[in-house]
């Protein structure tokens, strides 16, 4: 088993390289599921190399370094130590937290990746627990409870022919909620209505009229969060039904976890729907073919379709993050 690093090592995309689920295309649906599996992938135990890593400091301030003659190539196997205990539940795939972590170049000590420096130093994650595609941040904090801090080596041999070893602090510090929480907002009239289950799975009714020809975006909820911004990473639940007969053609909901994607990788109108929002907040988006798929039938979706989407915005991480 190799443990990846999701995207190359870049101001822009160092934060969010260890972060799967990114979708590349304009369709949301792009983006993989994380399986509904909580079982072990490594489990990695400690070992020589683990132990020997020092963590100084606490919160965004936290500073692991290597100390000299430590053999993190030794082996064959992720060494993970344990450098500051919790207990409680531990996190399983389709859960949304908040993560510190910091990724350091073994052969030098580089800081390679970094949560960031932030008021909390904190970003968000939705745990995958691939066992095909491990991250390196789902191997350091699975099977552990939330707020368990750990340091991990991952030798060269784990990520592939001319890949650098690696050390890894990790610490999933709180869960985040996995539906919109922000202050409900009156609906607009004329627009289509939303009905929310317990979990804040929506349900949307179409009006029996004409779709509007330019994009309509009304908020449910207001949240009080980070403003999304353009090129950001976006953490998110949605659900998308087409104008015409109402019928649902994507839902992260359905997929069982949220998903996440950049504003600039998806169709116009759900960039439109997500810049300038706040995290927290609950969005209404009627989008017509300009704004969509114009006369390119994609998926279940036929050409010429206005689309209308409920997004709750969970997380965002800025592009200039790295």
């Amino acid at each position: 088993m190799r443990i990846r690093l999701v995207a190359a090592l870049s101001a822009v995309a160092a934060a969010a390289l260890l972060l799967s689920g990114c979708a590349g295309s304009g369709n949301p649906a792009a983006s993989s599921s994380p399986s509904a599996s909580s079982a072990c992938m490594l489990n990695a135990k400690p070992g020589k190399a683990s132990d020997a890593i020092k963590v100084e400091g606490s919160g965004k301030d936290v500073k692991v370094s290597i100390p000299s003659g430590t053999d993190v190539n030794s082996g064959n196997a992720a060494q993970r130590t344990v450098v500051d205990k919790a207990t409680g539940s531990d996190i399983v795939a389709g859960d949304l937290v908040s993560v510190r972590y910091q990724i350091v170049d073994a052969t030098d000590g580089s800081v390679l990746a970094t949560s960031g420096s932030a008021t909390d130093g904190l970003q968000p994650l939705i745990f995958t627990a691939n066992a095909q595609q491990p991250t390196l941040l789902d191997v350091a904090l699975e099977c552990k409870p939330i707020g368990t801090a750990v340091v991990m080596t991952v030798p060269s041999s784990l990520r592939g022919e001319g890949q650098k070893p690696l050390v890894v602090y990790a610490q999933a510090v709180k869960k985040l909620p996995t539906a919109a929480d922000g202050k409900a907002v009156a609906p607009v009239e004329g627009m289509p209505t939303v009905k929310l289950a317990k979990n804040g799975e929506p349900t949307i009714t179409v009006p029996k009229s004409t779709p509007p020809t330019e994009t309509k975006i009304a908020n449910l909820k207001q949240g009080d969060g980070a403003t999304v911004g353009s090129g950001d990473q976006v953490i998110v639940q949605y659900t998308g039904v087409t104008w015409a007969d109402g019928k649902v053609f994507d839902s992260s909901w359905k997929r069982g976890a949220p998903t996440q994607f950049q504003t600039t990788g998806v169709v116009p109108g759900f960039q439109k729907a997500l810049e300038g929002q706040k995290v927290g907040s609950q969005v209404l988006a009627v989008i017509p073919p300009a704004d969509g798929y114009g006369d390119k039938a994609q998926g279940s979706i036929p050409a010429n379709s206005t689309l209308v989407f409920v997004v709750d915005i969970l997380g965002t991480i800025p592009a200039s993050a790295g």
